[in-house]
Formats: structure tokens, sequence, C-alpha cells
């Protein structure tokens, strides 16, 4: 049995609580990831939540019968700007605080790089780049442990601090806490690798490594084009909706079957048949 769910902000934009969920009725998803500031009509800035406005919207949805299983707040933990970066930890801290109010137990982000907008920089490789990110990190668990949730973290090959399954690992070796999690999108560390092993071996390195620490998946997909020479494949990773593409989701969801029943699968980039696919493909399952 999959939980199959939406990032909500794929079906609308800067909307009311009452219209978004509605929206997203119709496709009757189990979960949604819930980014405030890009899906509702709120204000980005420190002080705008309170437990009342977090119960509001999570009565709004659990009418339509769908949990928010994600926080979504995907800061740069890594900004170069030491003032920016304060700002961001706050915002994420404040989300910790509220995430039971909305009757969830994750916020989510991504590592983030050199750049402020989290594309690419060399400079994100080195390890003072990573010591900057465990400083962060171990700051928003001090957090995330008093009020009893989790930080789910994200990686992202080639362009953020975390980029690879095996620095993923390290992250989580240094902060052995219950309440530091992977948010684990297969697809996001595709291109590191390059396929040069099967998609099996690939997703069992990975379970191998943090599936003890895995608490949501991210579902999307992406192609993979042999090069002229007929031999070399290149990945082109287009933010394709799952299932569109040549991820290999039957020998996925295989072994999420045995390794995380029943955990939220996200859908990103989704349209209204992708979970309508997914849920086929996971029949009997």
């Amino acid at each position: 049995m999959f939980n199959f769910g939406l990032r909500a902000h794929d079906y609308g934009k800067q909307m009311p609580p009452e219209k978004l969920a509605e929206t997203l009725s119709q496709y009757k998803p189990a979960s949604i990831q819930l980014a405030l500031t890009k899906a509702l009509s709120v204000t980005p800035k420190d002080g705008y939540l309170s437990p009342g406005y977090a119960r509001t919207v999570r009565r709004i949805f659990e009418k339509k019968d769908i949990a928010v299983a994600v926080l979504g707040c995907y800061i740069n933990p890594v900004h170069p700007d030491a003032d920016e970066r304060e700002k961001h930890l706050r915002c994420f801290e404040e989300h910790l605080c509220y995430a039971p109010d909305f009757g969830c137990s994750i916020v989510g982000t991504e590592t983030g790089s050199c750049n402020p907008d989290c594309s690419f920089h060399p400079d994100t490789a080195k390890p003072t780049t990573f010591d900057m990110l465990c400083i962060s990190v171990e700051r928003l668990l001090k957090t995330a442990e008093k009020r009893g949730v989790i930080v789910g973290v994200e990686a992202v090959a080639d362009q953020h601090t975390i980029s690879s399954i095996e620095l993923m690992k390290r992250l989580l070796d240094l902060f052995p806490s219950p309440c530091l999690k992977v948010i684990y999108d297969p697809v996001n560390l595709v291109p590191l690798i390059g396929l040069l092993e099967t998609q099996e071996a690939f997703f069992n390195h990975a379970f191998d490594t943090f599936g003890d620490r895995i608490a949501i998946i991210h579902a999307k997909d992406f192609r993979m084009e042999r090069g002229a020479d007929n031999n070399t494949r290149t990945i082109k990773v287009n933010g394709l909706p799952a299932g569109a593409g040549d991820m290999d989701y039957k020998t996925f969801f295989s072994l999420l079957a045995k390794k995380k029943p029943g955990i939220d699968i996200l859908l990103e980039n989704s349209v209204p048949e992708t979970i309508s696919l997914m849920r086929s493909m996971t029949a009997g399952k």
C-alpha cells in the first residue's frame, strides 16, 4: 500500500487554502507537500505564522481527506551572505515550531550552494561549505528535537552541498539524531553516476547506505540519451512527471514495498494523469 501525494504548488500558486484544497481534492491525493509561500496567499516574512493559522489550514485540508506530509521550506543553509543565511535559518525554525499545528512532522529543504539562488558554484564542493552546512543543521536540529519534529534533507547531484549518496551518509553519521531524516529523490542523484550501473543497483546502494533514515520519497522522471558513438549515455533531467521517462519505477516500487511500505510518495512536476498512472503501477503491492 502506497500513499501517493502531490506537491501543492504544482496545482495552484498563491491561492487561498480553501480554493487550493478544493482543486487538489479532484485528484484524491493522500497527502501533499505544502510550500506555504508558493502555494498559499501568505506574506513571506518573519512572524507570519501562528498556531491558529496553522490549525485553520490543517482543518481545511483534512475536510478533503488530505494530509500535510511535508512543509516545504527550501532555504539555502550555506548562503554566502551571513545575514541572509540567518534569515533563512529563522524561517526554517519558525516552520519547525508550527509544523505540528499543520498536522505535519517534517519540514524539508535541499542543502544549498555558494550561490544565493542555489545554482551551481564550484566552491560548493569544498570542505568549508560542508562544514557550514553542518553548523546550520546542528542549529536546526536543536529546535526540531525540542518540538519533536523532523528536519528533512534532500540531495541534488552536481549542484548542492549534499550531492551524492556518500555525502548524505557523512551528514547522517555526524548527526545520528532521530530528528534528521532523508527526503529521497532518486532522480536528483542520477546525473552523478550516469547510470553506469543498473537502476536496481543504484536504488539498492542508496537504501543500503541510508535507507533507515528515509522518511519521504519524491518522484519525478528523466530521460537517458545515447551519445554519438552509441555507447556513452547522457542523462537529461528535465523534471518530467513520474512515468514519462526512463526511471524504472517497477523496480523502484518493488523495493519500496519491501523496505518502506506505506511511505508518502510525493509526485513532482506532475499532471493530473500522473497520480492515476502511479496508482495503476502499484496496484496489488
